[in-house]
């Protein structure tokens, strides 16, 4: 699986990363694509578009659908998805798979270089700006997707603002089991309190403010809410790239063009979005301030509280966020002279900023600190993606087999604390290298959130992008790549659409029409998008050889 897609995208792990200061030249002198490849751009992008229509086309019937108030039952031509279950499953999964592929081969021209050495041919910031917009407009309109989280944000932005403690009740106690919108929360979260911290509640009781009960305008906003997360990591990650020395297109292509961003952030509609987006910019904004040539005076002491403040913002959403806080400390204290004292400075300014913040917010709502006491919520779901999660269920099968008792309980009790050590330690060992200079902050804080997140209880597709996002702007190595890319061309195809399961003969019809769709699709093609891995000949120059390597 890893060959075939490293020579889709152009990756060779046979060849040297070039260094830091070579990526920078490579960011500011990089041409742009030739007639050739321009040409299959506009192939790729519409490729792309044509799978997001699709899925949103799809997602009328095999999307996340309320139980009540569905604007498209009734509605002739609009309805008939919904009527035609195999069929709209196959139309979304034609869709998804489109839009990996055509990822996929945009990676060509967004990593890469020549293999004579040269400074590599991209597409531009405009071009990869133009076929982002392109592939979310259709999913911004579409029906949620792959899960039906939004319709718990719903249910618990009503209890906040009918004044009740979203973090002592759920939907169920809060609002009645017939309640419209608890009638479309999943069985699993109807009795459960929020998850969430203050800031996303005191949006969302804004948006019940505005909506009320209405479920389809309450989607809308939440979904508005999603795209500024994504905004806002459209903006920070390019810049946090050029921190790093890589090119901002690359870690565009990988971080914001991700499927798993547009499948589950956009269509999803996780709030992810939001934390992630005030996370990158909050870095963004501390880091101007911190690695500035200028001293630490009024105006970048400014940007420094101010970026600061936008990361503890964000673990108000949600609360993984705030690791952010400790590494811009640690390069805070580095700048300082790396000493004890500079790192307790930096600790208690830091600090300070995050008390300020989390009890304005917990205060200013009105929902007080119940919160913190909320945050392991989502624990009680068994996770196949989360490492000490499978191992204590695999453990406790193997029990069973063995006539020794179903003991996975217990196991868990003794897996997930020993794994929550260790990622732990994984980001002591990342803030220390940070102090010492020997890693950049960012890419730091995404190797600590990967660890995070793959030694986390709990371990949903789109928490991925909690450490995908920020290694963008950092990992060149193939190392790191290829496994990124492999994880998130193969978790964006396999999860169910409507957020739940189908019947088996269901998935097995529409994966065989989809197979054959997009084969049919593929000779179609085969001679106007670069499926293979010689893009053409240059229109303007003799540069020896198509792309290979890793920028």
């Amino acid at each position: 699986m890893v060959t075939p897609l490293r020579k889709l995208v152009g990756l060779d792990t046979d060849r040297p990363t070039p260094t830091v200061a070579a990526l920078h030249g490579d960011e500011a002198e990089a041409p742009g694509l030739n007639k050739t490849e321009t040409a299959q751009l506009r192939g790729v992008r519409r490729f792309g578009a044509v799978g997001s229509i699709l899925m949103a086309i799809g997602a009328l019937g095999a999307g996340a659908q309320p139980v009540l108030q569905n604007p498209v039952v009734g509605v002739r031509i609009l309805s008939l998805p919904s009527r035609m279950a195999s069929s709209a499953l196959t139309i979304t999964m034609t869709g998804t798979v489109m839009v990996v592929l055509a990822w996929l081969l945009l990676g060509r021209f967004a990593v890469g270089r020549l293999r004579d050495g040269t400074v590599p041919r991209r597409l531009s910031r405009s071009q990869l700006d133009r076929t982002l917009l392109l592939w979310i407009l259709p999913l911004c309109v579409a029906p949620p997707m792959f899960s039906k989280d939004v319709y718990s944000y719903l249910a618990q932005s009503e209890i906040t603002a009918r004044g009740l403690d979203p973090y002592e009740i759920g939907p169920a106690g809060a609002l009645g089991v017939d309640n419209v919108l608890t009638r479309t929360v999943p069985n699993i979260w109807r009795e459960t309190p929020a998850p969430y911290g203050p800031l996303f509640l005191w949006m969302g009781r804004g948006i019940t403010w505005l909506t009320g009960e209405n479920i389809v305008a309450g989607i809308f906003l939440h979904r508005l809410l999603a795209l500024a997360g994504v905004a806002m990591i459209v903006w920070a990650l390019p810049r946090l790239a050029r921190r790093c020395g890589v090119a901002a297109v690359s870690a565009l292509w990988l971080g914001a063009a991700n499927p798993l961003l547009l499948f589950h952030l956009v269509a999803g509609i996780h709030n992810e979005a939001l934390m992630i987006g005030l996370m990158l910019a909050g870095l963004e904004i501390a880091l101007r301030a911190v690695e500035s040539s200028s001293p630490i005076r009024a105006p970048s002491f400014l940007l420094l509280l101010s970026g600061s403040a936008l990361i503890a913002l964000s673990s108000t959403v949600k609360i993984p966020s705030l690791l952010a806080l400790g590494f811009v400390g640690m390069a805070l204290a580095r700048r300082w002279g790396g000493t004890v004292r500079a790192v307790l400075s930096a600790a208690a300014i830091l600090g300070l900023v995050t008390v300020v913040v989390h009890v304005g917010v917990s205060l200013g709502s009105g929902l007080g600190f119940g919160w913190i006491n909320t945050l392991d919520t989502a624990s009680v779901v068994r996770s196949w993606m989360s490492i000490p999660t499978i191992l204590g269920i695999g453990t406790g099968f193997v029990g069973v087999l063995l006539g020794l008792g179903d003991h996975t309980t217990a196991v868990l009790g003794l897996t997930r604390p020993i794994a929550a050590a260790v990622a732990a330690f994984v980001a002591l060992r990342m803030l220390v290298a940070v102090l010492k200079g020997r890693l950049h902050p960012v890419g730091a804080l995404g190797v600590a959130l990967g660890a995070l997140v793959l030694l986390f209880p709990v371990v949903q597709p789109w928490y991925l992008l909690w450490a995908v996002i920020p290694l963008a702007a950092w990992a060149t190595r193939p190392a790191f790549r290829v496994p990124a890319i492999v994880f998130s061309s193969i978790v964006s195809v396999i999860l169910m659409p409507n957020g739940s399961e189908y019947l088996p003969f269901q998935i097995v019809q529409a994966a065989v029409m989809m197979i054959l769709t997009v084969g049919l699709m593929f000779f179609i093609t085969r001679n106007r998008l670069p499926w293979r891995s010689n893009l053409g000949p240059s229109a303007n120059t003799t540069a020896a050889g198509a792309y290979a390597g890793s920028s």
